[in-house]
């Protein structure tokens, strides 16, 4: 039905959207209407008992992690989802964007020079070594780096604060790492993940990671946020626009921490970035991620699109690659218009069961093609009654998403198709939701979009479902000891399909279906 390879332009996002919901929403009136939605189900009380406590639950390896992170968290500190405000030209964008875009000024003012890169003596032939002559060109920063085209080979660079690189655009320009760069080297970071940095910008080029360089060894990354295309650690105001990862390890772009924490749920790291706009990029070829955050707050992601990971970062046939991963200890994160297409997920929020979850993520537009979960929200080791109830699990609002034909992948073997699968988190509102199946797959009498595992405080509104043949159900919530509770489902269509609208298990206390077609 629809390839979106690793050359579509994400720009054009907004009208496949359109094309595929057959809608021309009011993004204004659906993200008001969310909005109230979501103040109804978050004012709510829970009324799931507990699960046992966390640091008796966890494996001693894990218990010894919680001692040596414990000196780089801090607590979570839990704040209400931010504003989004829509122009007139229907551009949506959070509310904190005015302070990004004053900062932005900001760079323009500190950079106080511009120089080209070839003026150092770096060649794009694809073979000469250029990691010196970046280095010179860079300094101490305040420097807008102008990269002309052809491939540039480096070992590897670090960005001061106020530091703007600029490449003649995707494919024109493009920075690839030596043949002998290690594994764990980071293709494009800051210059200090400890003390941090400020505005940096890059834009308008390639990252070629070289995975080709390792063999056919098993495992392409080494540790934490290293063996990346591009990482931002402990950087306050940062920009990507128009970058393309290629192949990278681990991922494509992420926005992170010094260190990943494993303090436990509760805390997160010191160290997160903050007000980071990525904006227009594509990765390929990923081997964990397409593009990630970890313990960051107040991050943008627009307009982009991931496809097809390796997963070699992952044992083969167990890689949870995703085209977008909002992971541990994030908040405040926002995606807007973006596509992801044949990744085990296309959208995940996620945590560790050892690290606090994601919270505070809204989702304003997404197509998602042939995932093995389109959208998959969930706090690992938080599921069962038996699991310590997670305590970051909150808030996430999601408007106008679109899965098309979710299929089993190689990537992870085990795992059955959904489109949508909402675990553990609480305080959860998915408004506009449209799943288009292939008639012709074999869906095995499963369910669609899934509510399960202790999710509670969940509101479905305006689902549309839409070639599912073989599948048994379009929304089903699971009841058992392990059930999902205080549910609402509202305004439900299915079309062309031979399945149960909405299916529910034994022992849910509150749930509400209302106008199914």
């Amino acid at each position: 039905m629809l390839n979106l390879a690793k050359n579509h332009d994400p720009r054009k996002n907004t009208e496949l959207l359109a094309q595929f919901t057959g809608k021309q929403l009011d993004i204004r009136a659906a993200l008001e209407e969310t909005k109230q939605l979501f103040l109804e189900c978050s004012l709510k009380e829970i009324p799931f008992p507990s699960g046992k406590d966390c640091k008796h639950s966890l494996p001693f390896s894990q218990r010894i992690g919680l001692v040596l992170f414990w000196p780089f968290s801090r607590p979570v500190e839990k704040t209400v989802p931010v504003q989004i405000k829509v122009d007139d030209h229907g551009n949506v964008y959070p509310d904190w964007m005015q302070k990004l875009d004053d900062e932005y000024r900001q760079l323009i003012e500190n950079v106080t020079k511009e120089v080209n890169l070839t003026d150092f003596g770096a060649v794009g032939d694809g073979k000469t070594d250029c990691t010196a002559a970046f280095q010179k060109a860079i300094g101490k920063g305040k420097v807008k780096l102008i990269i002309p085209e052809g491939t540039f080979i480096t070992k590897g660079i670090r960005l001061p604060s106020y530091t703007w690189l600029v490449g003649a655009g995707k494919g024109a320009t493009t920075i690839k790492l030596h043949n002998k760069a290690k594994k764990g080297t980071r293709l494009l970071t800051n210059a200090n993940h400890w003390q941090g940095n400020h505005h940096i910008m890059v834009q308008g080029l390639s990252l070629d990671w070289n995975v080709e360089r390792l063999g056919s060894i098993p495992k392409t990354s080494t540790w934490g946020n290293h063996s990346s295309c591009l990482t931002y650690a402990n950087v306050i105001y940062g920009w990507v626009k128009d970058v393309e990862a290629i192949n990278p390890g681990l991922h494509g772009f992420d926005i992170s921490s010094t260190l990943y924490n494993y303090a436990g749920d509760g805390r997160r790291a010191r160290g997160g970035s903050k007000y980071v706009w990525i904006d227009n990029v594509n990765s390929c070829g990923f081997g964990d991620d397409g593009i990630t955050t970890h313990h960051s707050d107040y991050i943008l992601i627009s307009n982009s699109h991931m496809c097809d990971p390796s997963g070699r970062a992952h044992r083969k046939g167990c890689s949870n690659s995703n085209g977008i991963e909002i992971d541990d200890g994030s908040q405040n994160v926002v995606l807007v218009n973006n596509s992801t297409a044949r990744c085990f997920g296309g959208v995940e929020i996620k945590a560790h069961q050892n690290s606090s979850a994601a919270a505070n993520v809204q989702i304003i537009g997404h197509l998602s093609v042939n995932g093995n979960r389109s959208y998959n929200f969930r706090h690992i080791g938080h599921h069962k009654m038996e699991d310590p109830e997670s305590k970051t699990a909150f808030n996430i609002l999601a408007t106008n998403l679109v899965s098309i034909e979710p299929v089993s992948t190689d990537l992870y073997k085990n795992s059955t198709p959904r489109s949508l699968v909402v675990s553990g988190y609480k305080n959860v509102v998915l408004n506009h939701f449209t799943a288009i199946g292939n008639p012709n797959y074999d869906y095995y009498g499963g369910p669609v979009a899934a509510i399960q595992y202790r999710a509670r405080n969940v509101i479905l509104s305006n689902f549309s479902f839409k070639n599912f043949t073989t599948a048994g159900t379009g929304i089903k919530v699971f009841g058992g000891k392990n059930r999902a509770d205080s549910v609402r489902i509202r305004h439900v269509e299915i079309c062309n399909s031979t399945m149960e609208a909405v299916s529910i298990g034994q022992g849910i206390r509150d749930l509400t279906v209302e106008n199914v077609k």
